[in-house]
């Protein structure tokens, strides 16, 4: 069965389209709007197709409570307070209206991860045209319901799910009569380690419920995104930021402008190289194949002696007899004097 494809404004998403390739800005504005526009436009010039933020605030996400439940005690946050992290990482609800009309401006697409129904009624007014649900809050099924419900394409994270929770999430959204979504592979870790990734995962989702599948990489370095679209991950998404020498709660995982291009390039250099199943010979191979090996006379040879493994040698190139007929050569007698250094033809066996 072929997958399916869905649609982000102009550009298709799924088997036998070029990846499609997100840059996540998240907290790495480090709350300075310039900042975040200037990312827009560096993440355009790298190559992304295109910017993400997040929509929430710190009341949206939990309580201000110093109990130890909201207290991180291990990990990148190591230290914080799950109410003081949500403040220093999230993007202003007043910049959103800039950031999108900026990516408009560069050719960028702009979309964003809602964490409340309140967001998601934020960004209906303005007008974004696909949504994101982070890892964290595939069990939310209310959120995605009602996400789902408006009927705009939807990329989903599945980090830390279960089967059956991906499952769970997968049917709330059909149940909405949105088809348009697709899975993304994530290891919710930050950073995420390659032994952790299991990018076979991306088939088996592909297969599973027949849709779109990308990877959200928190992984450093290009690697595991590369190796995920040599797999049939259709999505990349990379956190993105100006300098890790920025600090945020994001930048320490996150890619630099021209890490994140030569990601890109891998990517598209990955895509030619996957190309088809084919047999046939290209024109670069076709030079290459005069270099082949066949049979040559390697001593003169007078009319009427017989052909030994001492006077024909199979060599290279390949102008002579092909070497699978050595062995009913040898032995029988050469029609006509023979050079050494010739390519050996039918014509000169009798």
């Amino acid at each position: 069965m072929k997958n399916k494809r869905i649609k982000i404004g102009n550009r298709e998403i799924g088997e036998g389209c070029p990846c499609y390739i997100i840059a996540e800005m998240s907290a790495n504005h480090a709350g300075d709007l310039n900042r975040a526009v200037e990312i827009i436009h560096a993440a355009k010039e790298a190559g992304a197709d295109c910017i993400k933020i997040q929509t929430y605030t710190p009341d949206t996400m939990t309580i201000n409570s110093d109990k130890k439940y909201f207290h991180i005690d291990d990990g990148t946050w190591k230290g914080e307070n799950l109410y003081g992290l949500y403040q220093k990482a999230n993007t202003p609800w007043e910049w959103h209206g800039r950031l999108k009309e900026e990516a408009e401006k560069t050719g960028i697409h702009f979309f964003s991860t809602p964490f409340d129904k309140s967001a998601v009624d934020f960004l209906e007014e303005l007008g974004v045209e696909f949504y994101k649900i982070a890892s964290f809050e595939i069990v939310d099924i209310p959120l995605i319901k009602y996400i789902a419900s408006k009927k705009k394409p939807i990329i989903m994270s599945t980090g830390m799910a279960t089967l059956g929770e991906i499952e769970e999430a997968v049917e709330t959204i059909k149940a909405q009569g949105n088809n348009q979504f697709c899975l993304m592979k994530c290891s919710s870790a930050y950073p995420a380690v390659p032994e952790q990734m299991n990018l076979k995962t991306i088939s088996h989702l592909k297969n599973t419920f027949n849709v779109p599948v990308g990877l959200s990489d928190h992984s450093l370095g290009s690697v595991s995104a590369v190796v995920a679209v040599a797999m049939g991950a259709s999505i990349i998404e990379k956190h993105f930021c100006l300098s890790r020498e920025i600090k945020s709660p994001d930048s320490t995982f996150s890619m630099e402008p021209d890490e994140f291009k030569r990601m890109v390039e891998d990517i598209r250099a990955a895509e030619k190289s996957i190309g088809k199943v084919s047999y046939s010979i290209s024109e670069n191979e076709a030079v290459s194949r005069s270099h082949r090996r066949s049979i040559f006379v390697v001593k003169d040879i007078k009319r009427g002696e017989a052909f030994t493994e001492e006077n024909i040698k199979v060599i290279r190139p390949a102008d002579g007899l092909e070497p699978k007929y050595y062995e009913q050569v040898l032995n029988r007698k050469a029609s006509e004097n023979i050079e050494r250094g010739t390519p050996l033809k039918w014509t000169m066996i009798s």
